[in-house]
């Protein structure tokens, strides 16, 4: 997506652009996830850079914003959108779903990710090791955020679907040297839902940016299975929402097909749903198609799970 990109601070980007009646709220605290320099070092200079529609590049330090509720009923979100590993779509994803999420009364933990094209020396790994220790330091803080470290979920927009899918999925894998005490925590998620999300690299899914960054144009079949979220699926999975559009034409529906099959076969809990019509991108639902209900579809299985009252 080409745009003419600035430097906004996030309060004016929740004033401005997203910023409406519904979904103004004051600029959430940000944490730094890394004491330092990241995994490797590395990365761009200046100053995060702000699309007019609240897109990011030029990931200079990834943090988690906190996004507080009124009333905390102490589960935690912690979400992460999408763009291929090339920009992340704040404006459109994340942030409108931390501010649906608060409303519920979870505390929701927007993850800005380090972009593997950003000259990060990690590579295609910067990304996970960000989404681990994201996780890891909610579990760490939780007594702060009034947080039950059993009630911690995950939500994800296409690529970023694709980063906390295998998260959920590859939760124990070693993806940086233990650095400290937050290092200790669980990296396991309790729920995971992923919207509109890229699930496998194989072919003959194998046309999205996702792919192309991560394992670039002539990958092996072995490598592409590796980076495939379904490959890791296992028998101790937490339970799984997926929702897609059936004529989405970036992520083929069969993604999310691909991963709820592997999830029946581990005898993991899953709920699919696909819409007619929405395309990609959707956020919380494009209108005029099924895809605004999901949000409501998604409250009353996180009801079941336990991380709404």
């Amino acid at each position: 997506m080409k745009a003419t990109r600035r430097a906004f601070a996030l309060g004016a980007l929740l004033a401005g652009t997203v910023g409406t009646a519904s979904t103004r709220a004051a600029t959430p605290m940000q944490i730094p996830l890394w004491d330092g320099m990241p995994p490797g070092g590395g990365g761009p200079d200046g100053v995060p850079l702000w699309s007019r529609t609240g897109s990011v590049t030029n990931v200079v330090e990834p943090t988690v914003s906190v996004y507080r509720p009124a009333r905390p009923n102490g589960a935690a979100m912690l979400i992460a959108a999408g763009g291929g590993y090339r920009h992340i779509e704040m404006g459109k994803e994340a942030i409108p779903a931390a501010m649906w999420l608060s409303t519920l009364g979870i505390t929701a933990f927007v993850l800005t990710y380090r972009l593997p094209p950003e000259g990060w020396r990690s590579g295609r790994m910067a990304p996970f090791q960000d989404a681990q220790r994201a996780l890891r330091l909610i579990r760490a803080r939780a007594a702060e955020f009034g947080l039950d470290p059993r009630r911690v979920g995950a939500l994800g927009f296409s690529a970023g679907a694709h980063l906390l899918g295998m998260q959920s999925a590859r939760a124990g894998w070693q993806t940086y040297a233990t650095r400290d005490a937050i290092d200790a925590q669980s990296d396991a998620f309790n729920a995971t839902l992923l919207i509109y999300p890229i699930v496998t690299l194989l072919r003959p899914y194998q046309h999205t940016a996702t792919r192309r960054v991560l394992i670039g144009d002539d990958p092996s079949a072995e490598e592409s299975a590796a980076w495939s979220v379904q490959t890791h699926i296992h028998a101790d999975e937490a339970p799984f929402f997926l929702v897609q559009a059936a004529d989405d034409p970036i992520s083929d529906p069969a993604n999310s097909a691909i991963l709820e099959g592997a999830c029946q076969s581990a005898g993991v809990a899953v709920e699919r749903h696909l819409f007619p019509t929405g395309g990609h991108g959707f956020g919380l639902g494009r209108p005029g198609t099924d895809t605004v209900n999901w949000p409501q579809m998604a409250t009353a299985w996180m009801q079941k799970y336990r991380f709404i009252s």
